[in-house]
């Protein structure tokens, strides 16, 4: 499972890279998490607002912070 966080370094981006990490640690769920923050990349994924959240290439969450409930709930 590929997992991919979008944002350019701002606090909500940080908030939702700390969310989902805890997410797949507690699930114990193994996955590659890969951080984009160039801001092309990001525009090229169809992203236009951050921060952003895909699984598996597909957009989950945008523009806001998911909770890690619902980050555990959309990986499982």
């Amino acid at each position: 499972m590929k997992l991919r966080i979008y944002g350019v370094g701002c606090a909500n981006c940080e908030i939702l890279e700390k969310n989902v990490k805890e997410a797949v640690s507690e699930l114990g769920i193994d996955a590659e998490i890969e951080k984009i923050d160039d801001i092309d990349a990001i525009l090229e994924s169809g992203i236009t607002a951050l921060p952003a959240f895909a699984i598996d290439g597909e957009i989950k969450v945008m523009g806001r912070i998911a909770s890690k409930e619902e980050i555990k709930n959309l990986l499982s």
